[in-house]
């Protein structure tokens, strides 16, 4: 008797071009949103790894230009709509909650 398998693939493909979560959507992942309360270098170092890049990059970030520019590449990546100007407010006025953001996109799209 011969068994066969069948294995299916299930791909989301996220075609708009806004964000996944909200900025302010805590409730959707609570270990990020934990991590980015209680140690939030440790989250940013995660976040831009995932996303490919040094992970001391954050070490880096003084005046919001690492947050900033990975924030932009992120947009380019999952064609997201905004502006540096948005981002740049985004991360000056909502930082943890900014990252947070980022962190869960990385997780939803990567």
């Amino acid at each position: 008797m011969e068994v066969q398998q069948q294995i299916t693939k299930v791909t989301t493909t996220y075609s708009s071009s806004t964000w996944s979560t909200g900025l302010f959507d805590c409730s959707s992942d609570m270990n990020t949103c934990c991590c980015g309360l209680w140690c939030l270098p440790c989250l940013q170092c995660q976040t831009v790894s995932d996303f490919g890049w040094c992970f001391c990059m954050p070490l880096l970030d003084c005046c919001l230009a690492v947050s900033c520019c990975l924030r932009s590449k992120m947009r380019e990546r999952y064609n997201i709509e905004g502006s540096g100007i948005k981002d740049f407010f985004t991360m000056l006025c909502c930082y943890p909650c900014a990252w947070c953001q980022m962190s869960r996109e990385i997780k939803t799209r990567g």
